[in-house]
């Protein structure tokens, strides 16, 4: 039987030694001073026509966080980063917000603003102000956290995906990456503006995302907030789920009595339980129905990570139960997802045979897998 120690060790090996080397190093572009998307498996960048925001904010935030842990020394390589960014990312067209993607001349490829991007740069800005210690990062947090609600608002409340609206879809994903921005900005700063929109995202969450009746956290929604699809239609991502469940345990340490602190308390254990019903384990297929059928037996690596996460942190069950869940996980990420041949890279999607199912390693991953093996390390002993 695996143990939780056993696998401590290796996570800190492998972090350390291997993946946030190999992605701060080839994973890097000292010309243009921002991350590669995208690695061979033999590690050499993989040349794009565009460099997301996205993908560099999460970068930013891992290596701020790597410095802060002791991890991995990358914090000023971070800091200089993020500038950059700020540089030629925000209102690099003349309007508000920041775009979309960059091309290989570094002027922007993509002006569209999305939501999803906009909750990560967020997020990268509350780990730098955490590791630099400079206010400027929360104004400059702040201005954006204004430019979404006048840029994304939708009239329902919470937020449309993206400006300009490629569809009427609106969807939870986003919403989850400002929720989780917005709590780790409230936690370096302590500024209410910032517990305020993650109140208002948990209330959203709460009243529209996991409908009454099912426990099943939804992915997509029409402008009212009402479910896509006839029940036993709606996409269902159980890596999604475990995410959320994650993120209602950070609420609830963060603000124990705030608004929706019982409310939380109480979605998060449903949507575990939910979890653990449907995906007894060990791992998580890429989504279901909303009534529990499989839709995809795929398995990518993020929501592994997301699991093990939720496992070593936050997981309402008891310690022995879900490190047992935990340790073999663990090992399937290390044999299955992250074998040694890869030197600190990984593979991203495997197939229902547990094949690879890509031909090459998307930079974007490591922040999921940092995460996992930050909450590992620092699980305590059952």
């Amino acid at each position: 039987m695996p143990s939780l120690t056993t696998e401590q060790t290796q996570w800190h090996s492998w972090l350390c030694q291997k993946a946030l080397p190999l992605w701060n190093q080839a994973g890097f572009d000292e010309q243009a001073g921002l991350y590669h998307e995208r690695l061979t498996f033999a590690g050499a960048p993989i040349p794009l026509p565009h460099r997301r925001l996205m993908v560099q904010a999460r970068q930013v935030a891992t290596y701020c966080q790597a410095a802060l842990n002791g991890h991995y020394k990358a914090g000023e390589r971070a800091l200089a980063c993020l500038a950059q960014l700020t540089k030629r990312y925000h209102r690099a067209d003349g309007q508000a917000g920041w775009v979309f993607a960059l091309g290989p001349d570094l002027a922007p490829s993509d002006t569209k603003r999305d939501l999803y991007g906009h909750a990560f740069i967020l997020f990268a800005h509350g780990w730098a102000y955490r590791l630099s210690g400079d206010t400027a990062l929360l104004t400059i947090a702040e201005e954006s956290l204004a430019e979404i609600d006048a840029l994304f608002p939708s009239p329902q409340g919470g937020y449309r995906d993206a400006i300009p609206a490629l569809s009427e879809r609106h969807s939870q994903n986003p919403h989850m990456h400002l929720l989780e921005a917005c709590l780790t900005l409230f936690e370096v700063s302590q500024r209410e503006v910032f517990l305020h929109h993650a109140e208002a995202i948990l209330a959203l969450a709460l009243r529209a995302f996991i409908p009454q009746g099912t426990d099943a956290l939804l992915e997509f929604f029409t402008p009212a907030w009402t479910p896509e699809e006839p029940y036993g239609r709606n996409r269902v991502e159980p890596g999604h789920q475990a995410e959320w469940c994650w993120l209602l345990g950070e609420y609830h340490r963060l603000a124990p009595t705030g608004a929706h602190a019982t409310a939380a308390r109480k979605a998060q254990h449903k949507l575990y339980d939910r979890l653990h019903q449907t995906v007894p384990g060990p791992l998580l297929p890429d989504a279901l129905y909303d009534d529990g059928t499989l839709l995809e037996a795929t398995t990518r690596i993020w929501p592994q990570t997301e699991m093990m996460r939720l496992l070593a942190q936050h997981a309402p069950a008891d310690p022995a139960t879900r490190y047992q869940r935990l340790c073999r996980m663990s090992q399937l990420f290390f044999t299955q997802y992250a074998p040694t041949t890869l030197f600190g890279g990984w593979i991203d999607r495997l197939d229902e045979a547990g094949n690879s199912a890509t031909d090459h390693m998307p930079a974007s991953s490591l922040y999921h897998i940092y995460s996992a093996g930050q909450a590992i390390l620092n699980a305590p002993p059952a």
